[in-house]
């Protein structure tokens, strides 16, 4: 079966038929007793398929194995793959972010406490903390933290709607808003007025968080916007769409933060 079809080919004819199926990737990969990660790599080419998991997948998804390994089965199968707005609508059923307000805001109260007396912490870091704390946090648990959508912009991903929460926790005497200077470039910074509420914080959730603080909290603003260019989600979305949460099963080192089992690199 692996001698007539690359690893890639393999791959791009799944995912073709799952999205012709309507199926996401999580019930897919439930269908076919695999976890959702494991699909995401064989949809990418980077895992190989066992003959018991691709007889499977031709039950769940209705094809024949000899058909699967011909060069026209896709043109056989007359597969309509969706159009842009409909495979925009498919992804969004596989991760539907909501932002959950409460939690964003003891998120980021959490990360001035513990960043906003650093000089380089000003909006550009502190999007990009938000970021990671939240795409890192959905590739270990396949969870929303916050439920925040980031947009894909010229200087790296930045959460929608901030500049409205951020103005109504001024105006709740949570957060100061002060305007200064950082090597000589003007920086807007903010300052908690209140602890976060930790109980509303998971010690999984606060654990994430944690280790973006101390892997980049001393970061330029600069070094922190080149790293997060290179991270595949902001890197293979279009400027000014949102960065879709699924994306975060495809990154690489040193942006992935799972571990993943040897058997799903395979």
């Amino acid at each position: 079966m692996g001698n007539e079809l690359s690893k890639k080919q393999i791959g791009e004819r799944i995912a073709n038929l799952r999205l012709s199926k309507s199926f996401s990737q999580e019930d897919l990969a439930k269908s076919i007793t695999i976890s959702r990660p494991s699909l995401a790599q064989i949809e990418l080419g980077n895992r190989s398929v066992s003959l018991s998991e691709m007889q499977r997948l031709s039950v769940v998804l209705g094809f024949s194995l000899d058909d699967f390994m011909t060069k026209d089965f896709l043109a056989n199968q007359s597969l309509k793959l969706p159009d842009e707005t409909n495979e925009e609508l498919v992804e969004e059923r596989i991760s539907v972010p909501t932002l959950n307000i409460n939690k964003f805001k003891n998120v980021l109260l959490y990360i001035l406490e513990h960043c906003a007396g650093k000089p380089n912490v000003g909006e550009t870091v502190l999007y990009k903390l938000l970021y990671f704390s939240d795409f890192n946090y959905y590739e270990l648990y396949e969870e929303h933290l916050t439920g925040a959508k980031y947009k894909k912009l010229p200087y790296g991903p930045v959460p929608q709607k901030l500049d409205a929460i951020i103005n109504q926790m001024i105006d709740a005497n949570q957060l100061q808003r002060i305007k200064t200077e950082f090597k000589g470039y003007p920086q807007k910074r903010y300052l908690p007025l209140e602890k976060a509420d930790l109980t509303l914080l998971k010690a999984s959730e606060k654990d994430v968080i944690d280790k973006v603080i101390e892997q980049m909290s001393d970061w330029s603003a600069t070094a922190i916007s080149d790293y997060s260019h290179k991270d595949l989600p902001w890197e293979v979305t279009e400027e000014g769409k949102d960065i879709s949460y699924n994306l975060a099963f495809y990154r690489e080192l040193p942006y992935s933060v799972r571990v993943y089992d040897e058997e799903e690199n395979n």
